[in-house]
């Protein structure tokens, strides 16, 4: 299910707005994109999820012509603009800073774009208002952006980005300097936006429920490199290996001898501990991890995979309980539930083998700050 690093990725029925074809990048010695091969179809909401680092930001300024792939080549709606600068492509950018113009309105701020290529001041201006219309702030026409909140400036940069109709809108954690529930709200605006307009999204986070909330589809990187291509349910419910996993919210990662396996399922054994799951291919080691999420560790639970564990530190959240517990050779295990119990407590947990995943020991993990 892992994909190869020159594998490409069909875009979904309709024709590409953006193609990738083998592209790689360095700074110095330093390889931060690696022979990336990637189709997005038009109208399409991609979102490329990783940690500081992974590459994601330096595929958007690729796409947008900000920098010169060293390999490989990009096409937008089929042609080929790997030596097209970025003002002659029909891309705009919205990025975390507003970068608003302050001697402007609101109005000028978003008729700017067709103003620069010279289209007429009616159709410029009809433009504009359509787009303040659409991200909800026709009232705020004649307001200066510093009259504004923050939210507000950022729905007007995005106006701004789709006066010109570009074929792709790059997003570049726009919604980062935001505090949470204004980003959920933006979030929904964006989504719904770029469904009226039918426009193409490429948008770069490094926040899992952003990207799992308005994406068609996400793309995966770990330092340059594509791991897994996919819509979010089928990424949240078959990582192609342990470091989606681990990037995805399987918090629990438990090193033990690898006793039996098969392509699909594997067994794995301690003195005190027996875990059955699921894998994603054959696996040559002597030893393998099973992943598993807090939230589907069930706490006296029926079932096989049965483990006795000793809360060490429990967390009340209204209803919702986190738990760190202790298996009886001291691994860690976190877990999410609306049991209650008290630190000391000796506890039976059971967690169904089609929600534990397989992966050999030795193969890369997710950074700890990317864990959720």
């Amino acid at each position: 299910m892992a994909l190869r690093e020159n594998t490409v990725m069909p875009a979904p029925a309709s024709a590409s707005a953006v193609a990738l074809r083998g592209v790689s990048k360095s700074y110095g010695n330093r390889l931060v994109v690696s022979n990336v091969s990637l189709e997005v179809a038009q109208g399409e909401f991609l979102a490329i999820l990783g940690p500081s680092g992974s590459g994601k930001t330096t595929i958007i300024r690729i796409i947008g012509g900000f920098e010169v792939p060293d390999a490989g080549s990009v096409l937008i709606a089929g042609e080929d603009v790997t030596l097209v600068p970025a003002e002659r492509r029909n891309v705009n950018t919205v990025f975390q800073s507003y970068a608003l113009f302050p001697h402007l309105n609101v109005l000028d701020n978003v008729a700017y774009g067709p103003r620069m290529r010279d289209v007429p001041r009616s159709a410029r201006y009809a433009r504009a208002h359509q787009l303040l219309d659409l991200v909800r702030l026709s009232a705020a026409g004649d307001r200066k952006p510093y009259e504004l909140s923050g939210g507000m400036q950022q729905r007007v940069a995005l106006a701004r980005a789709l006066a010109n109709d570009p074929a792709v809108l790059l997003l570049d954690e726009p919604l980062g300097a935001l505090d949470r529930k204004l980003r959920d709200e933006l979030q929904r605006e964006l989504r719904r936006v770029q469904t009226e307009l039918a426009a193409t999204f490429i948008y770069v986070t490094h926040d899992q429920e952003e990207a799992f909330g308005m994406a068609d589809r996400l793309v995966v990187l770990r330092e340059g490199v594509v791991q897994q291509v996919g819509t979010p349910d089928d990424v949240y419910a078959h990582p192609a290996n342990r470091y989606v996993a681990g990037f995805m919210g399987y918090r629990n990662m438990l090193e033990f001898d690898l006793e039996s396996a098969t392509a699909e399922t594997a067994v794995l054994a301690s003195k005190d501990v027996r875990l059955s799951g699921m894998t994603f291919g054959p696996i040559e080691a002597k030893r393998a991890v099973a992943a598993i999420r807090p939230e589907d560790i069930l706490v006296n639970g029926p079932g096989p995979n049965r483990l006795q564990v000793t809360a060490e530190v429990v967390e009340y959240h209204g209803r919702e309980i986190l738990v760190l517990a202790r298996l009886p050779a001291g691994e860690a295990l976190y877990i999410r539930t609306e049991e209650r119990c008290v630190a000391g407590d000796s506890i039976v947990v059971a967690v169904p083998p089609e929600r534990v995943l397989i992966y050999p020991a030795d193969a890369p993990a997710a950074p700890t700050e990317a864990i959720v």
